[in-house]
């Protein structure tokens, strides 16, 4: 909405779906100690707090790569010792632990500032597609920057799939499907409704594929957090869907000479944007694509920033704002 002095404001009593960035949780060069996480998080809570006070009902997701990458190289390591963990489970594991880190860092924050508030952390499971051609071209990057050395002995040893990350360095790569549909969506509507901020799908969920009989089962791959973050927003009925990231906008050019922001696009100009190869599949092309989605699905606007200018951006001040109109 526009206030008084022209500006725009992202105000109101909707429902917002808040997708946090890895930085909020693991920042470049740190090991991921269970203590640098908790700072990190504590950081990045500024906005969060800012929005349930502007009276938004929230939803958050959140990246866990180096998390998931950590854990598999533990369960290597172990090898032998203790029965193998499929990448399925690694994924449910780490989004429990990093739900709780968040839910405690933001309801300590919130009883520090005498708000009643309750959160929750919700395992969500993400249908997929048996079929879907990711299970035969891994692209989704996980786990900590490797050495060509390196890379090369975990090709061979291991039989991962490794490829270099927008060079800076290799990682190993595992499928990463289109997600289908939340199967916890219902559930996570009538916790909103009672009036609880929601921590779910982390790390785009756990993935899990439909058999015959209708059952569910586990599958070893990797969900795009914003492509499963704008697909439950369309599921939750959210208005808005806000995704942080490392840069305060999204930018054109990024990284040359003639780079500007952009405060706003239409759908159209993002799409072309993204045909024109602006937005690369490796960094910001997931984000347009998702807020795409999220918008063809009944979504009102989308906002792109960093985790630092989110409360700016509530002000209207900072970030990108994608709409129909």
């Amino acid at each position: 909405m526009t206030d008084p002095e022209g500006g725009y404001r992202m105000t109101g009593a909707g429902r917002m779906l808040i997708a946090l960035g890895g930085n909020a949780i693991q920042r470049p060069g740190q090991r991921g100690t269970v203590e640098e996480q908790i700072a990190n998080i504590q950081l990045s809570l500024d906005g969060i707090v800012a929005a349930l006070g502007a009276g938004w009902s929230l939803v958050l997701t959140h990246g866990n790569g180096p998390q998931v990458g950590q854990m598999l190289l533990m369960v290597e390591a172990a090898r032998g010792q203790v029965p193998e963990l499929p990448l399925g489970v690694c994924v449910a594991d780490t989004e429990g632990a990093l739900g709780y880190l968040i839910q405690q860092a933001l309801l300590n924050r919130l009883r520090h500032e005498q708000r009643p508030a309750a959160v929750v952390t919700i395992v969500t499971q993400v249908v997929v597609d048996r079929g879907d051609p990711a299970f035969s071209h891994p692209t989704k990057p996980v786990g900590p920057f490797l050495s060509a050395t390196e890379a090369e002995t975990f090709r061979r040893e291991r039989r991962w799939t490794v490829a270099d990350d927008a060079g800076r360095g290799f990682r190993r790569v595992v499928p990463s499907p289109r997600p289908l549909s939340i199967v916890e969506a219902e559930a996570i509507r009538r916790i909103l409704d009672a009036g609880v901020v929601v921590i779910a799908a982390g790390g785009g969920g756990v993935p899990v594929a439909e058999e015959a009989d209708g059952s569910l089962r586990g599958v070893d791959a990797v969900i795009d957090k914003d492509l499963a973050s704008a697909l439950l927003a369309r599921a939750v009925s959210a208005q808005r869907l806000v995704m942080l990231t490392g840069e305060p906008f999204v930018f054109l050019d990024y990284g040359k000479p003639a780079q500007r922001p952009l405060p706003r696009l239409s759908v159209e100009e993002a799409r072309r944007h993204l045909r024109d190869g602006q937005f690369p599949a490796g960094s910001m092309g997931p984000k347009i694509e998702a807020a795409l989605n999220f918008l063809a699905g009944g979504g009102e606007e989308a906002l792109i920033t960093s985790i630092e200018g989110f409360t700016d951006a509530l002000r209207g001040t900072t970030g990108t704002r994608i709409s129909r109109e």
